[in-house]
């Protein structure tokens, strides 16, 4: 069949599936009056699909039938009654096949029982769709069909004859099928309008996860690859794959200031918007204070924030800013900083991408934090290509002109440290934080080691935790061996930071 649309087809546009997500990756939704097929292993989330598409009809005072040969009505009505849905507006129709069919004790007779039943079942299929004269259906499902069929010829037979039917009624079909057959259909395939795969994989530990593909849609652009989704109450929650191609908007590239002189000035004057930062280094050595003080400082700007915590729960930040004195539970009540805590046994990157998405579009949200990516990568050890997923993610947020502040764990204290993952050639800026120790005491070191956007300091600078926030000191420049862990002193610059009596080390 050709994938050009007649001239009479661009006369009718896209109706919607009844699923955000599912029009967004289609770009809008189903041609009308087309067959449709979505396949997948039982418990993947068919049935709840296939009756949302059926909503949408009702909701819009189309005619709908749900014909099926597998789930009685009971069990429908019971599926719509958890996910808090009525049924009112949509037909069902239940068909039976005979058990004949289904008895080894025929199987030698000249006429075999099957070629009977499924002749009587596609009769009772037609009988229904043209006493109904529906607008939407949904035939549940090919399985069964295939098994009365008994051999493939007989069965795309069948299929064949139901496209044919539904084609002069102004039906806009949906058939379910639950790869009960050893292969893929790819006659099947070929002769639906569109193939809408849905799968469910199970992890070493966690939730298992769900994607949809569409496999083929005739005539329409819609975006290839893998989707996450979950199943929730109301029906499936579809998250797109992020394409960052697809989002842009005009923005200022002007300087996002920290709050403290002493750091912007080590920043070259700040982070600039649509750009990223990363900070690295050892556990506890202050890298998620360094990022909540620009939450804080956006905060007092009157700009939204928001904190997307792995490894912390929402109390140990706030009982971290309080330490630090900084005014977190007010901006959090002015709504100008939200904390969303992460559970890593429950995520998959799409449903994560679409969390960020939602607090940058939906709440407008100006400085993004993760924090952290070692948390991330271990919310999801299972998945593949988590890079490339998190550079489309910061590809995004960067032509929205947000800042982005990623917070990554070495492995270890002090001498030579061990990075997780190489996630340097993403960032715009990498600040290095480092422990370091002297005259018997542990201090702490900041350097900006990167910088695309513009100039910086090239210098190591000494800062502290206390009371009043972060205070970076001057320029150590008596020291080497700063990074390495144990520094030499050459005595002829000026000395190290003296300890102020509310050091919060």
């Amino acid at each position: 069949m050709s994938n050009i649309p007649s001239a009479e087809d661009f006369d009718l546009p896209t109706i919607s599936t009844g699923n955000q997500g599912l029009d967004d990756v289609l770009r809008g939704g189903f041609d009308p009056e087309r067959m449709y097929l979505y396949e997948g292993r039982p418990g993947s989330g068919k049935t709840t699909l296939a009756v949302q598409f059926l909503l949408e009809g009702a909701r819009r005072g189309e005619q709908t039938l749900y014909i099926t040969l597998s789930e009685t009505e009971r069990e429908l009505r019971l599926v719509a009654k958890r996910h808090g849905w009525s049924l009112e507006g949509i037909t069902i129709h239940e068909l039976t096949p005979a058990e004949s069919s289904l008895d080894p004790s025929q199987e030698l007779t000249i006429l075999h029982p099957a070629e009977l039943e499924l002749s009587e079942t596609t009769q009772m299929i037609f009988d229904v769709v043209e006493k109904t004269a529906p607008a939407r259906i949904v035939l549940d499902s090919l399985s069964e069909l295939r098994l009365l069929a008994q051999n493939s010829l007989r069965y795309r037979r069948q299929i064949l004859a139901l496209k044919h039917f539904f084609a002069g009624r102004k039906s806009t079909v949906v058939l379910l099928d639950d790869l009960s057959s050893q292969q893929t259909d790819l006659q099947l395939h070929s002769i639906v309008h569109g193939v809408v795969l849905l799968e469910q994989h199970a992890i070493d530990y966690g939730a298992e996860r769900r994607r949809l593909r569409v496999v083929k849609m005739r005539g329409i652009d819609f975006k290839g690859g893998f989707h996450d989704f979950t199943i929730q109450r109301g029906g499936l929650e579809i998250y797109p794959r992020l394409v960052a191609a697809d989002h842009h908007k005009e923005f200022s590239d002007d300087m996002v200031p920290s709050g403290n002189t002493e750091l912007d000035t080590l920043l070259g004057g700040g982070l600039e918007r649509g750009t990223n930062a990363l900070l690295i280094g050892a556990a506890g050595v202050g890298k998620s204070s360094l990022a909540l003080t620009y939450s804080i400082a956006a905060a007092a700007r009157g700009e939204k924030s928001v904190i997307f915590a792995f490894d912390e729960g929402r109390e140990t930040i706030n009982s971290r800013a309080r330490t630090l004195g900084l005014p977190l539970n007010k901006a959090m009540e002015a709504g100008l900083i939200r904390i969303q805590q992460i559970d890593p046994a429950e995520l998959s990157p799409g449903e994560f991408a679409s969390r960020v998405r939602r607090a940058v579009e939906r709440e407008g949200g100006r400085i993004v934090v993760i924090d952290s990516l070692n948390g991330y990568l271990n919310a999801m050890p299972d998945e593949r290509f988590l890079i490339l997923q998190m550079h489309e993610l910061l590809s995004y947020l960067s032509q929205l002109g947000v800042l982005t502040i990623l917070v990554l764990a070495q492995h270890g204290l002090v001498g030579p440290m061990d990075t997780p993952l190489d996630m340097s050639y993403l960032a715009d800026a990498v600040l290095m934080l480092r422990y370091f120790e002297f005259d018997g005491a542990v201090r702490r070191a900041l350097s900006v080691v990167k910088k695309r956007s513009g100039n910086h300091e090239h210098s190591i600078r000494e800062f502290k935790l206390g009371r009043h926030g972060i205070k970076v000191g001057p320029k150590l420049t008596g020291f080497t061996g700063i990074f390495s862990g144990t520094p030499t002193y050459t005595g002829k610059a000026e000395p190290l930071m003296a300890d102020p009596p509310d050091a919060a080390d």
